[in-house]
């Protein structure tokens, strides 16, 4: 299980937005619609700066979209997962670009040697 978004750290490194799109009425949403009702608000007054863009559209697929530098973005399905499986996934994408960060780095330490 997750523990509370305030744990989260967002903005650091090459991150640089979080948007996330659910239906305000399907089952498949259920979960995101949860993790926005319990743990967005820590989320926000942890990340005060950080954009983090709720988008609420009928029929549509849960999605998570971070934007990273360089004009990278990434998406995951959020269908039928719970609001602590979103914690995990946001959590993800911020480890995730770190690493790459770190690699991305040393291989252009390498080339300009």
């Amino acid at each position: 299980m997750a523990s509370s978004g305030v744990a989260i750290k967002l903005g650091q490194g090459a991150l640089r937005e979080l948007r996330i799109h659910l239906c305000p009425t399907s089952s498949a949403s259920a979960g995101v619609r949860s993790f926005i009702e319990n743990d967005y608000v820590p989320l926000k007054k942890a990340n005060r700066q950080f954009p983090i863009l709720i988008r609420e559209c009928s029929g549509v697929q849960p999605k998570v979209y971070a934007r990273y530098n360089c004009g990278i973005e990434k998406s995951i399905p959020l269908d039928n997962i719970s609001r602590y499986k979103v914690l995990d996934i946001i959590k993800d994408l911020v480890t995730e670009v770190l690493d790459y960060m770190s690699r991305f780095n040393a291989s252009m330490a390498l080339i300009s040697t």
